[in-house]
């Protein structure tokens, strides 16, 4: 049984029919509702990588993903997104005091979870739980604030994204193999290689959100045009923009009265103009390519990194 499989199965198991079910009933079905179970996977990848028990990393990992939808139940509200995964999110199939309240039991269910973790263990696996948790949450306040910024550079939206989505992946891994027992450079290794694929999966999340094919992505595309939000290829255009097309897009931006399809249509256009999508992918090979080089660094049979190889291969080329 694979990674994802395995972890499949036992989020599955999770038993959300208690009461009250409007507290519960938003959890089973935002657990219920598919994603790609990476995190956990990865938790359990990295085990597997240093012959270690999963049942032993099980507590943790599952740990991982009810975190992980924590977040994304409380950043779509933030967001007002509404669609997750192909199907309504949860504040918008119930309501946002809903989603924030099941939301926060989700945490704590997370934390329930990680208890679990063998004693020997728990004080390093909740120490880097505890700063990854951390972490996410700046990374999501500087999301907000670039909203309302107009010097938001390159460099300050990597480091955003690396605090927003890098962290919980690098810290599966690792968290995998320490309780695998590997040693500090290999967790480290494994750390960096997670926070190179984070960064490559964000920025192939950016893409897609603009060039992607809404059946397969799972949720609407354009919206971080339409909320103007500040991702790489916004800010690349707008680095690359000569006065007038750099004017061109601010107005396409700022209009509240053009129709969506028309903005979408328009910006996507002056993207093209200036080879922004180019630049992006350019970007997120060469992290791919930084992540691939840490995994040569760890001391361990190749046909199990083969797994993480192969991982760095497909995220290039997901269309979801």
């Amino acid at each position: 049984m694979n990674a994802i499989e395995y972890i499949q199965q036992h989020i599955q198991s999770l038993d959300w029919k208690r009461e009250p079910r409007g507290l519960y009933e938003p959890i089973e079905y935002a657990l219920q509702s598919g994603g790609k179970r990476l995190r956990p996977a990865l938790a359990v990848i990295a085990s597997d990588l240093f012959d270690g028990c999963r049942d032993d990393v099980l507590p943790a990992a599952l740990a991982l993903e009810v975190f992980h939808n924590f977040t994304l139940l409380h950043d779509d509200v933030m967001d007002n997104a509404p669609i997750r995964r192909g199907r309504p999110t949860v504040h918008i199939r119930w309501n946002e005091n809903t989603a924030i309240l099941s939301g926060d039991q989700m945490l704590i269910e997370a934390y329930k979870l990680l208890s679990e973790v063998k004693p020997q263990y728990l004080p390093q696996v909740i120490s880097l739980f505890n700063k990854m948790a951390t972490e996410i949450c700046e990374g999501q306040q500087y999301d907000v604030d670039f909203e309302h910024r107009d010097d938001v550079s390159r460099d300050d939206y990597l480091m955003m994204i690396r605090l927003k989505t890098s962290v919980l992946l690098a810290t599966a891994l690792q968290i995998g193999a320490l309780i695998a027992g590997a040693d500090n450079d290999a967790q480290l290794s494994l750390y960096n290689y997670g926070i190179n694929i984070g960064l490559a999966f964000q920025l192939q999340d950016d893409i897609l959100d603009v060039y992607g094919d809404p059946a397969t992505f799972g949720k609407a595309i354009g919206g971080d045009i339409l909320c103007a939000k500040k991702t790489y290829l916004l800010l690349t255009a707008l680095l690359k923009a000569d006065a007038e097309q750099k004017k061109q897009l601010m107005q396409l931006l700022t209009d509240k009265t053009l129709p969506d399809q028309h903005k979408i249509q328009s910006v996507t256009a002056l993207y093209n103009q200036l080879g922004v999508r180019k630049i992006c992918e350019e970007v997120m090979n060469n992290y791919t390519m930084l992540a691939l080089a840490e995994l040569d660094k760890i001391n361990a049979p190749e046909e199990k990194k083969l797994i993480l190889i192969n991982l760095a291969q497909k995220l290039l080329a997901r269309k979801e």
